[in-house]
């Protein structure tokens, strides 16, 4: 991958439209959630990367940089943990593209509470997003390529529809001082664990270190440029939803949708509507295919280090890939599309998917903070990019950065609200996130046991 492949795939990976719904749907106070949420976990995440990705530029991310600050244990286990969080992560992704393709024709909407649809959809885009990544990044770069260009037009489409409704009809959303101050209420503070959530993500390059041209100096300015990316479209993006839609009518599957819906029609131009919920889902495929790609690499590294089985290590003959690796990633993320439904709505697979990604993603980057505190202590070579103020603000940025995680994984314990079947939830939640874990620590020992 070139440079601008790059700043692409950092777009397509750091931006869903799903967490501008989820914001919506909380009111204008989650504007500033968002601002918090950046200041307290993207920049320090940024700062960690790009001083982590220069110090340790070859393939392998967090698994290498967990490594090489405290052994192959906890790189272990924080490679696992990253790999494993994105088997919840691909049904969230592909549910709320599913939901958004209902939005091309009138007498799709009554599928949006259809457990199968949902079921089929994911089933079927999972399998061809695993084949174009065994084919290779030169094929499946375009997919990410696409879909940032699918999330850009996206957004530019919510902001000048939501401009249009305002001037022509006034805003949807009263905005003042009282409503943009975050409420301190349970929505409010769920919201939070999501939203730093949403924020992830930066990482994912850095795993494919050694596909992409001159990784030392592209990774940092790439991150620099998405950063931005990604704060100015989360931020302006919800604001333009509230523009056009109360919060109270904004659904977390599709409230993004509802917003272009909703103003194409009172402006005259519906057929907008069916061009935007191509582009939400093409955006949405894509990232999951570039999270696939990134995820991917991690079992690779293992199986080439022995501490999983060989094969994972191994490389396609004919396409250059790691296609265990691969393939195995797309099987799990099939398999969690039918954990997450058992038992639950559409809308209840969702939140609980949801949940286990975040508490299972925040995990590793506990392991990538306490990194950046560890490799103070070790000499830098020549052209390796320090996070600025030197040691000191280093330490505080990961101080920062794990105290956000951490909070965001206390928050995540609580069970969507409104659930049927609270308990059930949790126990998935929990249940899944420590079998996880469990699974990670035996196979680690297992492999070590072997390699002996």
């Amino acid at each position: 991958m070139g440079f601008r492949d790059l700043v692409l795939f950092y777009v397509v990976t750091g931006i869903s439209l799903r967490w501008i719904a989820t914001a919506a749907s909380v009111g204008p106070s989650s504007i500033a959630v968002w601002v918090g949420a950046w200041l307290l976990f993207y920049l320090p995440l940024a700062l960690s990367v790009i001083e982590l990705s220069s110090r340790y530029p070859s393939e392998g991310g967090m698994y290498v940089w967990a490594s090489q600050a405290f052994g192959d244990g906890p790189g272990f286990l924080a490679g696992w943990l990253y790999w494993s969080s994105n088997l919840p992560y691909f049904p969230t992704v592909l549910y709320f593209a599913a939901s958004n393709i209902l939005f091309l024709r009138a007498d799709w909407r009554g599928q949006s509470h259809n457990q199968t649809y949902f079921l089929w959809f994911s089933i079927v885009a999972m399998t061809a997003l695993t084949v174009v990544n065994l084919v290779g990044l030169n094929v499946a770069k375009w997919t990410y390529n696409v879909g940032a260009l699918g999330m850009w037009i996206s957004v530019a489409m919510v902001a000048v529809l939501g401009i249009a409704v305002w001037a022509r009809f006034g805003s949807a959303t009263a905005f003042s001082v009282k409503t943009l101050a975050p409420a301190f209420e349970l929505k409010s503070a769920m919201l939070w664990s999501t939203l730093v959530f949403a924020l992830g993500g930066c990482e994912a390059a850095a795993f494919l270190g050694g596909e992409i041209k001159n990784a030392q100096r592209n990774l940092p300015r790439g991150l620099l440029i998405a950063g931005v990316t990604v704060a100015f479209c989360y931020i302006t993006g919800t604001f333009f939803v509230l523009l056009a839609l109360p919060s109270h009518e904004t659904s977390i599957l599709d409230g993004v949708m509802q917003a272009i819906e909703r103003s194409a029609s009172r402006l005259g131009i519906p057929g907008v509507t069916s061009t935007a919920a191509t582009l939400i889902a093409v955006s949405n495929i894509g990232a999951a295919a570039a999270f696939l790609a990134a995820a991917a690499r991690l079992p690779f590294v293992a199986g080439m280090e022995g501490l999983l089985p060989k094969a994972f290590g191994k490389i396609h003959p004919k396409w250059k890939t790691p296609w265990v690796a691969v393939l195995s990633q797309g099987v799990f993320g099939v398999l969690f599309v039918f954990i997450g439904q058992a038992g639950t709505t559409v809308h209840g697979a969702y939140q609980v998917m949801v949940d286990i990604s975040v508490i299972t993603y925040m995990l590793p980057y506990l392991f990538v903070f306490a990194s950046l505190i560890r490799v103070q202590e070790m000499p830098a070579e020549a052209g390796v990019v320090r996070v600025p103020g030197g040691k000191t603000v280093a330490r505080f940025v990961a101080v920062i950065g794990i105290a956000t995680a951490t909070l965001a994984i206390v928050l995540s314990l609580i069970p969507p609200v409104g659930d049927a079947h609270p308990w059930l939830a949790i126990a998935k939640i929990v249940g899944s996130s420590l079998l996880m874990v469990g699974v990670g620590l035996g196979l680690y020992w297992l492999g070590k046991r072997n390699t002996v």
